[in-house]
């Protein structure tokens, strides 16, 4: 479904970030992408919907380029983006942060319905619908930031660090909500640095190390890395 063919990418005025970075996500699945702080994640995830534009390689979606258009024109293809420190609008509603996710949409039927559907995978918003986002728990503003993503009706959803910041319990649960979100088809590119819990979920990932893959495979694959074990997997 999402495939990079040997991307590079820098912010401006900047030295290079990424370095020729291949990588597949397939339609129905899981990927992770695993990294510590300052390793690239962010960038890639920036690369894939042109807020940084690729130096060089290609951007394809559903076998289409699209590292030439604009971050809009992508989005609106069906790539939706949780970002890391989730970033809810603070003074808006529950209610008024998943419309803010529908900005695409004008049916007012279909946004409710939408609503209705984001409301099914997570119940407590909707006990939560007219508090502020200010109000809310870590887990519940990682909640409506993954909800709000998910109301502009997504093929793909890349979230970058869902984790960060949540208390052991509610990492716990909130990768329990992200399978139960693939088993209900939605495919995900998961960029984590919580190696463990990633793969415990994913069907294949990547590690990115400065810039650059320095491992590839499937679950079992990468377990066994010597790479991953020695820098993720200890203990």
């Amino acid at each position: 479904m999402l495939r990079l063919e040997r991307v590079s990418s820098q912010y401006e005025g900047k030295v290079v970030v990424l370095r020729d970075i291949s990588l597949k996500v397939e339609k129905g699945e899981i990927t992770c992408l695993l990294g510590s702080n300052g390793a690239g994640k962010t960038t890639l995830m920036r690369t894939i919907v042109n807020i940084v534009r690729p130096l060089q390689g290609h951007i394809y979606f559903e076998d289409r380029r699209i590292d030439q258009l604009k971050t809009h024109q992508i989005i609106k293809r069906g790539i939706s983006v949780v970002p890391e420190g989730r970033r809810i609008f603070p003074q808006f509603s529950v209610r008024d942060n998943l419309r803010v996710g529908a900005f695409l949409e004008n049916d007012i039927q279909l946004i409710h319905k939408k609503m209705d559907g984001v409301f099914e995978v997570f119940p407590v918003l909707k006990e939560r619908i007219s508090q502020f986002g200010e109000t809310l728990s870590g887990g519940e503003q990682g909640m409506l930031a993954i909800a709000r993503a998910l109301m502009s009706g997504p093929k793909i959803l890349l979230l970058d660090e869902p984790s960060l910041g949540l208390a052991p319990l509610l990492v716990r649960e909130f990768f329990k909500v992200i399978k139960r979100i693939n088993e209900k088809g939605m495919t995900i590119l998961l960029i984590e640095q919580n190696a463990r819990k990633a793969l415990s979920i994913a069907s294949k990932g990547y590690v990115l190390q400065k810039g650059e893959i320095v491992a590839e495979g499937t679950r079992e694959e990468l377990r066994n890395s010597e790479i991953l074990r020695s820098a993720y997997l200890r203990g």
